[in-house]
């Protein structure tokens, strides 16, 4: 599995960072802030090329919201961006065919569409989006790289003035940024899809082929807690098929497991209410059974065979040299990174006043640097080394506590101090 996905995983991870480096994302805010079907659409566009996992979408999107994107629009990117990626839909091209690179990121548009023009009903329309002040806005716009809208962009335009410098900013987002976001659930769904593969017996699932939907539900009922990334649930949607489960059913949880969890649920209650959180959950449970239904049922069943599967019960099948070359490569680059990642965190002795704070919530590098931009804008704060595993923010400066506990819990994520 690895030697057939880290071809299409690099090139994803290349064309993020180009698309990070290279196309401008000020004036988004702009035109996600209407409540109808045009922001919805740009919305929905914008979301599904963008490489964030389930996790980092959550700060960029409250970020949307509070620099005066609708909720239409918010909802409709919520749903979006997790499902698919340039990484994850090249991904899906290596082990699950042309036809589910297709289909998937189109099941992602139309059910961004629906769920947000769903949630701009909900909407009264003779109110106006919450449009934060100029300091949330601030704050809002460092949430992720992939979301900077005001200081950020503006910054890293004035740096990256040149062809040169914006090359090597795609080349630092995309295999050090990007890996350090997806770099884990990547790992876990290969582990979890080998396991799967080698001691969950043959066909052991297919008393599920008579009756789709009812194999449909129970993914959903896994699915919907499970925390995985759009690439990372691309080996186990595999091991599942080769294990009996129908193509449809491979395609809920390729949409569900990214799009729907209880932090994204959570969060989105609290951001815009319970009803459009709702209408969130409810948008990606249909529109993931419906299109799984119309893959079963309507498509041909041809289409949806994947590659990988014919390799591996060809025993006399070798991977490229090629390939394990790019497998290398992704390894060497996954520990780098996270090497680097662990270094770059070390905490530096001043003799600041210190205080420690637990931030509950965070689940990769993308809510990370989220609580530590939000930390850094507080005044009196020196420095800030935020531990991701720890779940812990260490501040030092003459800063006041419940400065630092406010700007935290505004970018969604619960604080104490320690």
């Amino acid at each position: 599995m690895l030697n057939e996905m880290s071809p299409y995983i690099l090139l994803g991870f290349l064309i993020a960072g180009l698309l990070h480096a290279f196309v401008p994302t000020r004036s988004l805010t702009r035109h996600l802030s209407g409540t109808g079907l045009n922001s919805v659409v740009k919305a929905a566009l914008f979301g599904i090329p963008l490489p964030l996992c389930s996790c980092g979408v959550l700060p960029t999107a409250i970020g949307l919201r509070r620099s005066g994107a609708s909720k239409a629009a918010t909802s409709s990117f919520l749903i979006a961006t997790p499902q698919t990626g340039v990484d994850s839909i090249a991904a899906t091209w290596s082990l699950l065919g042309p036809a589910f690179a297709i289909v998937r990121p189109l099941a992602a548009l139309v059910t961004a569409l629906v769920g947000g023009m769903a949630v701009g009903r909900t909407e009264r329309q003779s109110s106006l989006p919450a449009v934060a002040s100029p300091s949330v806005v601030s704050e809002a716009s460092g949430f992720c790289d992939c979301a900077s809208i005001v200081n950020e962009e503006a910054a890293r335009d004035e740096v990256a003035s040149s062809v040169k410098q914006r090359c090597i900013d795609a080349l630092r987002y995309g295999f050090v940024e990007l890996l350090q976001s997806i770099g884990g659930w990547l790992v876990m769904g290969l582990l979890i899809a080998s396991l799967i593969t080698v001691y969950v017996p043959a066909d052991s699932l297919a008393v599920f082929k008579d009756c789709p939907l009812l194999s449909m539900v129970a993914v959903l009922l896994v699915a919907i807690p499970m925390y995985v990334c759009a690439t990372g649930s691309i080996p186990i949607a595999l091991s599942l098929m080769l294990k009996g489960l129908s193509p449809g059913t491979a395609l809920v949880l390729l949409m569900a497991g990214p799009a729907a969890n209880f932090a994204s649920f959570a969060l989105i209650s609290k951001e815009m209410g319970r009803r459009s959180a709702l209408v969130y959950l409810g948008a990606i449970v249909v529109g993931a059974m419906g299109f799984g239904l119309v893959i079963d049922y309507l498509l041909p069943s041809a289409w949806f065979i994947p590659p990988a599967s014919m390799q591996m019960a060809c025993s006399d099948c070798h991977a490229s040299l090629f390939s394990y070359v790019c497998s290398a490569v992704l390894l060497l680059l996954l520990v780098s990174t996270r090497l680097f990642f662990m270094g770059k965190r070390a905490i530096v002795t001043t003799d600041l006043p210190t205080v420690i704070y637990v931030v509950d919530g965070m689940e990769c590098s993308h809510c990370q640097r989220t609580v530590e931009n939000a930390i850094r804008s507080v005044k009196g704060v020196e420095q800030v080394t935020v531990h991701l595993s720890k779940r812990q923010a260490v501040v030092m400066g003459k800063h006041t506590a419940a400065d630092v506990v406010a700007a935290v819990r505004r970018v969604g994520f619960n604080v104490k101090e320690y």
